[in-house]
């Protein structure tokens, strides 16, 4: 009987230990963003999960662009993998509840590499003389569009991950919970 409450004893402490610290509570917690300041063509990036997480407020111009260049998108309507990669809410042309305010995590799908804020239209570096817009990532030269999905014949292997997140209000999201969404 004493070996029992011995075993006990012991293992109690030992379990305890399986509890996440507060330090990983807070890296899994979601994160809310204050949007009010920023401005058309801007994009501000926050960490949440110990990944940057970009919001980029596109111009009614940026926006239209998005569906100029489907047929040169690896996956345009984002099917692939989508419980994965892009919640409901976002599986439309522009990846987003709110078409002018894109949230995607800022990582290449590719071998994790971030890619560079590419946003000017047109030939630059690097980049087709038709470039829409987007990002490129430097490390093997995957392009994303402004709704951050890969175009064909990339490296990457899917579009940059949508996280999950919701409006407040007009001026604050919260990334990493979207419990009101549909």
């Amino acid at each position: 009987m004493a070996g029992a409450g011995a075993g006990i004893a012991t293992a109690v402490p030992f379990v305890s230990t399986f509890a996440p610290s507060e330090r990983a509570k807070a890296a899994g917690a979601a994160v809310e963003v204050d949007i009010s300041d920023l401005q058309v063509g801007e994009k501000k990036t926050v960490e949440w999960r110990g990944q940057p997480v970009w919001i980029v407020k596109r111009s009614p111009q940026m926006v239209a662009s998005l569906s100029k260049d489907t047929a040169e998108l690896a996956d345009p309507e984002s099917k692939r993998n989508p419980d994965e990669l892009t919640p409901p809410y976002a599986r439309n042309e522009h990846r987003s509840i709110k078409p002018e305010l894109l949230v995607v995590v800022g990582i290449c799908t590719h071998l994790g590499c971030s890619p560079g804020d590419k946003f000017a239209a047109g030939a630059q570096p690097s980049l087709p003389s038709d470039w829409p817009g987007g990002w490129l990532c430097p490390c093997h030269g995957s392009t994303f569009d402004l709704a951050g999905r890969v175009f064909k014949n990339k490296p990457a292997p899917d579009n940059l991950r949508v996280p999950p997140h919701m409006y407040l209000s007009d001026s604050k999201l919260l990334i990493g919970e979207d419990k009101h969404q549909a």
